[in-house]
């Protein structure tokens, strides 16, 4: 960069070499511990002509390899220590340095501080925020500070011409004297106290550059630019004095603080209905609580009342929960005893292992040829409709509802998969054959459903654990055998449903002919109502042979029974006959209607089918 062209805009750095608190002064240049002479006493244009030889008593001539003795030759490790330091102290200081245009004036830039050392390089810094009147100037200020014995001081001042500076090029290699300033610039280093080098050409290849009159047009431009800032100064200045010159207006000034106290004003008139607001939200709040705690409380001393109360009741209410689990359980051993009259489960005349037949149909444990005959289909069939139907009815009387939902049609039974990710078509299961492969996979899915109903059974209702489901009647015999278990005497059957209504249709009939006649074989001339107190009123021992022979005729009528699912109605048609053909004190009563016949019965609303035949 040519000398001409530089400004503070171009400085980037400022290193200081060599710290020295002592004034330099005329001194031989064969004594090595004199501090070189600084930029004020040493010109460059002097040279070194000034250095003049040290003229010594012994001789006045130089001597050759002369040394310099060492004042800690002979001293202790103690005072060497003590020397170096009071050295160190004596040349290390903490160092700042602050730049001015001019001498006075407030700093520019102001330099970090630099701690205990006597070469010092300060972070760079960047001037052209500064302003064109400032980084288009060529001359600064830099001024030293300087800090020992806990006290700050100027330690110089030095007044720099920019274009007088000589290019180093680099610091190494370089004997700077006490406190030379070295300067960095956007090309390089600079010194103004050692003799510049001359810079190296740069191998560049020629740019074009701009022309004169774009030149003479960009500096127009700048000057009226900087006429512009400085106009704009000038009306800054004129407005500002003006303005200090004018009195206050007061009214405005009132006016704009009553503007901003009524805005206040308003601010805090909403927030005071916010809170008013809030406050009444919390009262109603309080009191619909105090109006809850106040209910609770009531609530609180009527259950202790009735407490108290109940603590009388509480015995009986134990004993009658107690009876009627009692009655519960004795009611489903009845049931159960019932259902092993009417679907017997046998062993397999063919002998083998947990084989076991329902009604007198075979019932493999889903072990089977599918290849088999269509007359071992239709038993399988039969079979599979007699276990869905036996299901069905344990799942109301036991109370646990089967998992897979059973449609008992006799041979043509199904279940219902509503749990598995199926669509809505294909969720039912035949329980009978019907050939080929997808008929046969979806027949063998419909019993493995039927398994997994009798184990749910099992398990929820007697609390048993099955060992294999695909046992279907060893396991469904299992759970009649223990749910029909026990010592007590098994509970009397309620009079209803078929005896019920046979009974009042025999006390109608002998009413017709001159009065009827009651279950004990006393004769009423008005009649009673067929399943009342009255009505129901039999020994302990007539109706245990009622009992006797409604289970004889039962076992003859299930050898009768066919795979269409009668064997209820006959059997519970035979118990109503043999019953009330007791109970008129011997007298002989025949069936109205014979096995042929069909009677449709009416008992609590659903219909039966008596003495139909498949």
């Amino acid at each position: 960069m040519l000398p001409e062209n530089r400004r503070l805009r171009h400085l980037q750095g400022i290193y200081l070499r060599n710290l020295s608190f002592t004034r330099p002064h005329g001194r031989a240049i064969d004594d090595l511990d004199a501090d070189l002479p600084s930029t004020k006493t040493l010109a460059l244009h002097d040279g070194p002509s000034r250095l003049h030889h040290a003229r010594s008593s012994d001789s006045l001539m130089p001597r050759a390899n002369a040394r310099r003795r060492s004042t800690l030759a002979g001293a202790n490790p103690v005072t060497r220590q003590k020397q170096l330091e009071y050295a160190v102290d004596s040349r290390a200081a903490d160092v700042f340095f602050s730049l001015h245009c001019g001498e006075e004036g407030e700093p520019l830039y102001i330099s970090e501080v630099r701690e205990r050392s006597i070469n010092f390089n300060f972070r760079f810094f960047d001037l052209s925020q500064a302003g064109p009147s400032i980084t288009r100037q060529s001359k600064i200020t830099i001024k030293i500070w300087a800090k020992r014995q806990l006290c700050w001081t100027l330690l110089l001042t030095e007044a720099v011409d920019l274009r007088c500076l000589n290019y180093l090029g680099t610091l190494r290699g370089r004997q700077f004297p006490p406190n030379s300033l070295v300067f960095h610039l956007i090309d390089g280093i600079y010194s103004l106290d050692l003799s510049g080098a001359k810079p190296e050409p740069k191998q560049t290849p020629a740019l074009p550059t701009s022309s004169y009159n774009a030149l003479m047009k960009l500096s127009n431009l700048d000057n009226s630019i900087q006429d512009a800032l400085a106009t704009r100064e000038t009306l800054t200045a004129q407005i500002n004095s003006i303005l200090e010159r004018t009195p206050p207006d007061v009214v405005s000034q009132a006016q704009e603080s009553a503007q901003v106290a009524s805005k206040y004003v308003s601010a805090q008139t909403r927030t005071l209905r916010a809170a008013q607001t809030r406050r009444a939200e919390l009262q109603a709040s309080i009191e619909a609580r105090r109006a809850a705690i106040s209910e609770g409380r009531a609530a609180q001393a009527k259950a202790r009342e009735d407490v108290k109360h109940a603590q009388t009741k509480l015995p009986a209410s134990r004993a009658l929960l107690a009876s009627t689990r009692e009655g519960i359980h004795g009611q489903r051993r009845r049931i159960c005893e019932d259902l092993t009259r009417i679907f017997p489960i046998t062993p397999d005349p063919s002998g083998a292992a947990l084989s076991f037949s329902i009604c007198g149909v075979s019932l493999p444990n889903t072990d089977y040829d599918p290849t088999s005959s269509a007359a071992t289909e239709d038993s399988l069939s039969a079979g599979l409709g007699y276990v869905a139907q036996l299901a069905d009815a344990l799942q109301h009387y036991l109370a646990v509802p089967l998992p897979y939902p059973v449609s008992p049609l006799g041979s043509r039974s199904s279940i219902r998969d509503d749990i598995s990710l199926l669509p809505d078509s294909q969720r039912e299961f035949p329980l009978f054959l019907r050939g080929g492969a997808t008929s046969q996979y979806r027949f063998d899915y419909g019993w493995f459903l039927l398994n997994k109903d009798i184990e749910a059974l099992c398990v929820a209702s007697a609390g048993l654990k099955v060992v294999d489901i695909r046992h279907t009647l060893p396991n469904l015999k299992y759970l009649l055998y223990v749910c029909s278990a026990g010592r007590d005497e098994v509970p009397e059957r309620k009079r209803g449903g078929v005896r019920g209504l046979w009974a009042g249709r025999l006390r109608g009939r002998m009413g017709s002919g001159g009065g009827s006649i009651t279950d004990d074989g006393a004769s009423s001339t008005g009649g009673s109502r067929p399943g009342s107190a009255d009505s129901d009123a039999l020994g302990g021992r007539h109706r245990e042979r009622l009992l006797g022979r409604a289970i004889g005729r039962d076992e003859n009528a299930t050898a009768t029974a066919t795979s269409n699912g009668n064997l209820v109605a006959t059997a519970a048609l035979s118990a109503a006959v043999g019953s009330h053909d007791e109970s008129i004190s011997g007298a002989v009563v025949g069936v109205p209607f014979d096995e042929s016949a069909r009677l449709t019965l009416r008992t609590k609303g659903m219909r039966e089918n008596v003495g139909a035949h498949a």
